[in-house]
């Protein structure tokens, strides 16, 4: 898109440029009484060689085809190390929540094992205190 606009302000800019033309009419009266008129066009040119304008349009031209492609170069380069930096966020976010599951459950089964050991305390209790009301 930027390579098309800039050619096309380069080119015309070129073609304005390029030539200036004028035009001059002259009226005479001959003395068998005929009017004649004389219109005369010139053209002035500016005195640039138009194989050197191709020249440099074809120069510019390459120039803006290169920078264009090092745009797109930087740009795919830049999208591929996003793409990988988040490839690598993703598989540290996995392991973290294996991680964060492992140790849940393990906690999950130290709960347990906790109210095993309460419950069975909480019962000896109950079985202690059944038999000191007995008798």
């Amino acid at each position: 898109m930027k390579k098309n606009i800039l050619s096309g302000l380069m080119i015309a800019a070129l073609v304005i440029s390029c030539s200036k033309s004028t035009s001059k009419t002259e009226t005479v009266e001959n003395p068998d009484g005929t009017v004649t008129s004389t219109t005369t066009v010139s053209e002035s040119e500016i005195g640039v060689d138009t194989a050197k304008i191709n020249e440099v349009k074809e120069k510019t031209q390459s120039r803006i085809d290169e920078a264009g492609d090092k745009i797109d170069n930087v740009a795919e380069d830049a999208k591929s190390k996003i793409d990988a930096t988040a490839d690598k966020t993703k598989e540290n976010l996995q392991k973290a929540g294996q991680d964060i599951k492992t140790g849940a459950n393990k906690v999950g089964n130290d709960v347990k094992d906790a109210a095993a050991k309460g419950a069975g305390k909480v019962e000896e209790g109950a079985k202690k205190l059944k038999d000191d009301l007995s008798k």
